[in-house]
């Protein structure tokens, strides 16, 4: 599953692609993939067609798309956006930048059009073969901070900046690479809490878009175990792991992600290659990094976690004694 460094990936791809631009046309080949969208396919191509896109906008793993019923590039700023074009990547959802004289993927679901533009193609095509995923528009709701919504909705010339979110996407935590995020707010919260770490980092009510992989990263990266209660955590602690978080899905954001198949792709068809820079994730019994540049040898080892697996290290990441899962 697509996560948030590869969900940021595809949203700057498309903040360069698509917003700005009009929609011209929507092409449905498969409703399941629209079936957030309750009211149906001409509902939803009603809602999309001759709307201008005027930004891309991520918090955790959600994409939105801010609508406007103006066209873009006037010399009055477009007024605040009622509705958003929502996309969710699933398991394996693609969102493809594409030249309509390009072959249909075979697992093509939905086919926008977008006004002309000389730089860029004309066509956004959500790919899914797993149909986890989907579009869907949705209305704009005030943040409950009063900040903006996520990544990417920052004032600029002509608009942006505005505190909205859409409903779906409300409940959610900011992420570690929102620049409003706030670490002393993630701490109270982990204090308050009486459950293991990495338990906590996975809950997206707390903290959005850390799934399994960079979990692992991160706590490897702090030297903690993923059952250190969150109530024994002092500040220091919840710093370290937040900054080992943004580090770790920093790096992997500028490798392009992490792909382990050939499902999670960019706007423009290419995989990521952070996978050959993990440490912990998936290495079970391979040499720990760390340990191995001390003159230890180590072993990466596996524990089964939530129905799925946990990476670390036994001498950097010591299970505490009053460990918590």
């Amino acid at each position: 599953m697509p996560e948030l460094p590869e969900v940021e990936v595809v949203r700057r791809g498309l903040e360069r692609w698509v917003a700005g631009r009009t929609i011209t046309g929507v092409s449905v080949a498969d409703p399941r993939s629209i079936r957030r969208h309750y009211l149906g396919v001409e509902d939803f191509r009603g809602n999309l067609l001759g709307t201008t896109v005027l930004d891309v906008v991520r918090r955790g793993k959600f994409l939105w798309m801010p609508l406007s019923d103006s066209p873009s590039g006037g010399s009055v700023p477009p007024s605040p956006p009622h509705t958003a074009l929502v996309a969710h990547l699933g398991m394996s959802g693609q969102l493809l930048v594409e030249s309509p004289e390009q072959p249909h993927e075979k697992h093509l679901k939905i086919r926008l059009t977008f006004s002309q533009r000389a730089d860029a193609p004309e066509e956004l095509r959500f790919v899914d073969q797993r149909i986890f995923g989907g579009l869907f528009v949705t209305s704009l709701a005030p943040t409950r901070d009063g900040l903006p919504g996520g990544c990417g909705m920052v004032p600029a010339a002509g608009g942006g900046g505005w505190s909205l979110i859409p409903d779906e996407a409300a409940h959610i935590g900011r992420d570690p690479l929102d620049p409003n995020f706030s670490v002393e707010a993630l701490h109270q919260k982990l204090r308050a809490r009486k459950t293991g770490l990495k338990r906590a980092l996975l809950d997206q009510g707390l903290v959005s878009g850390i799934g399994n992989i960079y979990a692992d990263e991160a706590l490897w990266t702090a030297k903690m175990h993923y059952a250190r209660p969150t109530d024994t955590l002092r500040r220091s602690d919840t710093e370290r792991v937040v900054h080992a978080a943004h580090d770790v899905m920093s790096r992997a954001l500028d490798a392009g992600g992490t792909s382990f198949d050939s499902l999670y792709v960019n706007v423009n068809g290419a995989s990521g290659y952070f996978s050959r820079s993990l440490n912990a994730y998936g290495r079970e019994g391979e040499p720990c990094p760390r340990c191995a540049a001390a003159g230890l040898s180590t072993k990466i080892r596996r524990d089964t976690f939530m129905n799925r697996s946990s990476y670390s290290c036994p001498v950097c990441q010591p299970r505490p004694r009053n460990a918590r899962l």
